[in-house]
């Protein structure tokens, strides 16, 4: 639909700008005026392209971060539940955030409730910043004229999505330190430090172990071609990054990262964690089952798991409880669908929906508390080989040459 920009006047005399979309330039003033504006200048709209602005976007700079949106969920629960007026209260949010990418998205947000849309038709316009979930319980809490719970209810979801995440987190942060700091001791050890045991080696003429022959061949390739070893990781690297991104790319690596030895397992019980809450949080707003499964599907972050939800959806539609799609999608262990058919059968879905989520976030936590103690026998045993095999490389030839300089 064409998009025209707009100069309006509200009631009290205030001249307001924007942009709004309309079948034609008098179906674009027809909508100011039955938002209470009087037109003064309506044209077609003139898209303007800012290239740094096109290149920030597409690099995802300044997005906001999943604290940004858990502020602005919270600031707009104690909005709506004040009774301020939605555009005031959202102007001076604009205002007052820090998040310049994130305050002109709000502004944007205005800039459509003026223009007649609703607070979810707003935020749909917003795809990179706003989930489908989010959407969909923001459309829900406007139709039954609860927009306040709609709010909160998101903002208890978000953050527990965040401290569920910020475990996870914090729980890898040790072994990829190790891991890196391993590497780079390699490095120095293979660029710097072999080379000059080899000059000594060198200089006798006898026959090396094989360690050091092995550890010498890959310190000379490594001395010699290191550009274009970095050059040929940050290219791997970058390749691997842009391959994920793609759809196919995204699918095999979210359906092989959940069979990861330890880690798998523990991001495997979150996303369904995330899943049981959602879907919780959706059919309790009055979400029906079809449409909260499709928008969780979404809200899931991984591509593996989103078809299988899917699949329950469409096992939903023709027909099928949810317990058996629930079965069928081999997702949950036996003692979860017995929940799930426990609550189909009550009536009592939402809350024991809520009390799977419960469930699998104590196993997420448990699992958390043990992955240090799983880890680190893994992490030593893996240092200690390559310790040995640097040891053997380096002091076998130096026993040898401590023989030599005996007899």
């Amino acid at each position: 639909m064409p998009q025209f920009d707009y100069k309006a006047r509200r009631g009290d005399g205030r001249l307001v700008e924007g942009t709004l979309e309309a079948a034609s330039e008098s179906g674009a003033a027809q909508q100011l005026s039955q938002a209470g504006h009087t037109p003064v200048e309506v044209r077609p709209h003139r898209q303007q392209v800012d290239v740094i602005d096109a290149i920030r976007q597409r690099l995802d700079w300044g997005r906001p971060g999943m604290t940004d949106i858990i502020l602005f969920t919270r600031q707009m629960h104690a909005i709506t539940r004040a009774g301020i007026p939605t555009i005031q209260g959202l102007t001076r949010l604009a205002a007052s955030t820090a998040n310049q990418h994130f305050a002109e998205t709000i502004r944007d947000i205005v800039d459509d409730l003026e223009s007649g849309r609703d607070m979810a038709g707003a935020l749909a316009r917003h795809p990179r910043t706003f989930s489908t979930l989010y959407i969909n319980m923001v459309r829900v809490g406007e139709e039954s004229g609860r927009l306040d719970e709609a709010f909160w209810r998101l903002f208890q979801y978000l953050e527990r999505e965040k401290l569920t995440i910020d475990r996870v987190k914090s729980a890898m942060r040790y072994p990829t330190i190790v891991i890196i700091a391993v590497a780079v001791a390699i490095g120095v050890l293979t660029v710097f430090v072999i080379p000059a045991f080899a000059k000594v080696f060198s200089s006798f003429d006898m026959e090396l172990p094989l360690p050091t022959r092995m550890i010498l061949g890959l310190s000379g390739f490594m001395s010699t071609y290191w550009p274009a070893v970095l050059g040929g990781l940050a290219l791997a690297w970058g390749g691997a990054r842009f391959w994920v991104r793609t759809h196919r790319g995204r699918l095999v690596w979210d359906r092989y990262k959940l069979r990861i030895p330890v880690v798998g397992p523990i991001l495997l019980r979150a996303t369904l964690a995330r899943f049981a809450r959602a879907f919780a949080m959706a059919t309790r707003s009055g979400v029906p089952v079809t449409q909260g499964l499709l928008a969780v599907s979404r809200a899931v972050d991984n591509l593996h798991l989103s078809g299988r939800i899917r699949a329950m959806n469409t096992g939903i539609q023709r027909g099928e409880d949810l317990t058996r799609t629930a079965a069928n999608a081999g997702l949950f262990t036996p003692i979860v669908l017995q929940m799930l058919a426990l609550g189909e059968e009550t009536g009592q879905l939402e809350d024991m929906m809520e009390e799977i989520a419960d469930f699998y976030e104590r196993e997420v936590d448990y699992d958390i508390g043990r992955l240090g103690d799983l880890i680190q026998p893994v992490i030593t045993v893996i240092l200690g080989v390559m310790v040995l095999i640097l040891a053997l490389g380096v002091f076998l030839p130096m026993w040898d040459l401590t023989k030599i300089a005996g007899r």
